[in-house]
């Protein structure tokens, strides 16, 4: 999400590309294979830094997985944000993010927010056309309930190949909707009724952006310290990062959740990669969902 640097229209500068060049060699150094991307991203940025990396090593490609997100326009001038899965929308950023990543196939394309006029049929009939035309392989969701991917792929007759949502050890809701069931604590997570269990039963992947929890348990000043000092706690016994930590406890539920990692810092990225290594035993687990949501379970 980093790549390319500010928000904004200038053009990518030189130290965005050697920051962008360095998470990349620390990702590669680690078997982090897969890179998500965005149309939006630093307003098409990311993708273009990623492309231009892509143009001077030719060999990386065959190594490596490409996924990216269309279906959000950004306000622009006196358009407002707002959430587009037209066909003529996707058609349309499927093309720029190939001309921007300087590829011939996105491995997996992601419809990155729920729009609420879209039409099913349409989202149908622009994904056989790129099919067809051999510009990606595969078809996931992302921010979507079970009930809405239900509905699109019995529409598109295309099987679902992976949805990312906000999981965290601070962004609980996705696990309160299971273990606060027929509990006043977890009606605020009824919209997620279903999701997890519908994914891990057709075999669609769980990703998890925003896994870090945006520094919240790692920075300095902590938003809640008796969590990060659990999350130190527990770095400190399996010599790891504390990143790693929260990783691990995402990583420890049965659902295979797959973490993305959206920090540019080399060294986190590497510290990240520790999680693979850790296996948190059950009550180390449950220590964490504890303390982070701040009362005992029901």
């Amino acid at each position: 999400m980093g790549f390319g640097g500010s928000w904004d229209r200038n053009p990518i500068s030189a130290r965005d590309r050697r920051a962008a060049e360095a998470a990349l060699e620390a990702a590669l150094s680690v078997g982090i294979s897969c890179f998500d991307h965005a149309d939006i991203y630093t307003h098409g940025k990311s993708e273009e830094v990623f492309g231009q990396i892509l143009g001077t090593r030719p060999d990386l490609r065959r190594q490596i997985r490409i996924q990216t997100k269309c279906g959000i326009r950004l306000a622009d001038g006196d358009r407002v944000k707002n959430y587009d899965l037209s066909a003529a929308h996707i058609l349309q950023s499927v093309e720029g993010s190939l001309q921007r990543l300087g590829v011939e196939v996105i491995d997996v394309l992601l419809l990155h927010r729920p729009d609420p006029l879209l039409d099913p049929h349409e989202i149908a009939e622009a994904w056989r056309r790129i099919v067809r035309d051999g510009k990606a392989l595969r078809l996931g969701v992302s921010n979507m309930s079970a009930a809405q991917m239900r509905w699109l792929t019995a529409t598109t007759d295309q099987p679902l190949v992976a949805n990312q949502v906000e999981m965290s050890l601070a962004k609980r809701d996705w696990l309160e909707a299971g273990s606060c069931f027929n509990s006043d604590q977890g009606t605020s997570s009824s919209e997620w009724a279903g999701t997890i269990e519908y994914c891990r039963s057709e075999g669609i992947e769980l990703q998890a952006w925003g896994a870090l929890a945006q520094g919240r348990y790692v920075r300095a000043q902590a938003a809640d310290p008796a969590t990060s000092l659990l999350v130190r706690e527990l770095a400190d016994k399996y010599e790891a990062s504390c990143e790693a930590i929260l990783l691990a406890w995402l990583m420890r539920h049965p659902a295979a959740i797959r973490p993305v990692i959206g920090s540019l810092n080399p060294e986190r990225i590497i510290g990240c990669a520790q999680a693979v290594r850790i296996r948190l035993d059950r009550q180390e687990w449950y220590r964490l969902y504890q303390t982070a949501r701040g009362a005992e379970l029901p």
